[in-house]
């Protein structure tokens, strides 16, 4: 990156944008720079000092800018961007900003006399591993931090030269595709976990995406590690692109922890679990800690997040009806393990949003004779109607579920409590789930997937 900073751009004022801003105030390097942040918020409420265009027409006259910082949210391949970026402007993110600062302060950051950086992608459960890998690494004693997509912000970790403490601290970096699409260094340890068709709305092809996840291999040195699960295709695709040691990560083979000590539900999580036990063993991390820290740890939130279980009894009914917020599930991979995640009981599924690939088959083939009712709400409801009803599709398991559709989120809670109460199995005491699992996007509706998740909780709160 060009050391004369002349005009430089924020493009997205959110999370990310605002700690590029903090950053910028206190680097030399971008003190006599003129900044300006660009936002389709109009009403967005900015510092003194800092030039704004805010509005449908935020990105427009790209080409006036010396650099441009991406959030992740701004697909990298807009005609804007690419447009800017074919006239020279320079292209940037904080991610790859926090790196280049990285490897400033530290020039030996391709050896270990420098922070180790660990860096976690996949299509889901990066959050669930990056914070118990860093909650394992905290009990250890060591000295970790939590950045990226969670956690702080990896720019704020350098804000201060107190931040991160020596060459011994630990930096673990939860990766999106869009972080890393254009990213040009990869971290010293990096783990790719299950890897599925996703974010198909921001990206130009299936094979683009896989791609962008690769970046997190694709410049590590002999000297590094990539950590891959052994039985997703994809997964090991992406590790064979690493210079560095390669390590196979087979929960089958796992015998530190059983899936019962893990309190999170679903295969899944245990499959989560067991990556970040697996790095945590390479760093030294005693096999004790690992276990106690796995079996106290209660998950992320939005995340098959338990939000309450109501106690019903009528002269013919004693009911536990329990609701789980899984409002982080945006695309239908995460929403069948979901569904596999609580065998035994019957389930009403809540889903729909905005679609981000055009495949529901992962949801239909989920679905057994233990779903009592789906109900859809959002853009996409028909679309996913017409995948879970598909003739010839659903096996010997399959029930015959109804589906109901209804307008708003608020809707969709009455109903499943309604349902819940009302056509369960009569038997002595009924165990019923209802999930809220979208299986989509959720700006049709909501800011994002957080809102979503918060709205449902606050439904569920206030059901008498």
């Amino acid at each position: 990156m060009m050391e004369v900073m002349k005009k430089i751009a924020i493009l997205g004022f959110r999370r990310e944008g605002q700690s590029l801003l903090r950053f910028f105030k206190h680097s030399s390097r971008f003190k006599n720079a003129e900044v300006w942040v660009l936002d389709k918020n109009k009403n967005l409420a900015l510092p003194r000092g800092v030039h704004a265009r805010l509005g449908v027409r935020h990105l427009e006259r790209l080409t006036e800018f010396d650099v441009i910082f991406r959030s992740p949210g701004i697909p990298y391949l807009s005609p804007q961007i690419q447009a800017a970026k074919k006239r020279g402007v320079e292209i940037s993110s904080a991610t790859k900003l926090f790196f280049e600062e990285l490897r400033k302060r530290y020039p030996l950051l391709a050896t270990r006399h420098s922070p180790l950086l660990i860096g976690i992608t996949g299509t889901k459960g990066k959050g669930t591993t990056a914070t118990l890998l860093y909650k394992i690494l905290k009990a250890a004693g060591k000295d970790a931090y939590l950045a990226g997509n969670i956690g702080a912000p990896a720019l704020d970790l350098l804000a201060r030269k107190s931040q991160i403490a020596n060459s011994k601290s630990l930096i673990i970096l939860e990766l999106s595709s869009f972080q890393l699409q254009d990213l040009e260094t990869s971290p010293h340890i990096a783990a790719v976990l299950d890897v599925f068709p996703d974010h198909l709305d921001a990206h130009k092809s299936l094979a683009e995406y896989y791609r962008a996840k690769a970046s997190i291999a694709r410049h590590q040195t002999k000297n590094d590690a990539i950590f891959f699960f052994a039985h997703n295709v994809v997964s090991r695709a992406l590790a064979r692109q690493s210079a560095g040691k390669k390590i196979a990560v087979d929960e089958k083979r796992f015998r530190l922890f059983a899936p019962r000590d893990v309190r999170l539900p679903g295969a899944h999580n245990f499959k989560n679990a067991v990556m970040a036990a697996a790095i945590a063993r390479s760093l030294g991390v005693k096999p004790a800690t690992i276990r106690r820290v796995v079996k106290s740890f209660r998950g992320n939130e939005h995340r098959l997040e338990h939000v309450r279980t109501i106690r019903y009894s009528n002269v013919l009914k004693n009911m536990r009806i329990s609701f789980y917020n899984d409002s982080a599930s945006t695309i239908p991979q995460p929403t069948a393990a979901a569904l596999r995640s609580f065998p035994g009981k019957t389930k009403i599924l809540i889903a729909g949003g905005r679609s981000k690939v055009r495949d529901y088959s992962p949801i239909r083939n989920a679905l057994n004779s233990e779903t009592g009712l789906v109900i859809l709400i959002g853009e996409n409801k028909k679309e996913i109607a017409r995948a879970i009803k598909r003739q010839g599709t659903r096996n010997k398991e399959q029930g015959k579920y109804k589906i109901i559709f209804v307008r708003t989120l608020k809707e969709a809670v009455q109903c499943a409590y309604s349902s819940a109460r009302s056509f369960l199995v009569p038997c002595p005491l009924s165990l019923v789930t209802v999930l809220f699992s979208p299986g989509a996007a959720s700006f049709d509706m909501f800011e994002n997937y957080a809102e979503r998740g918060r709205q449902f909780k606050q439904l569920v709160k206030g059901l008498k």
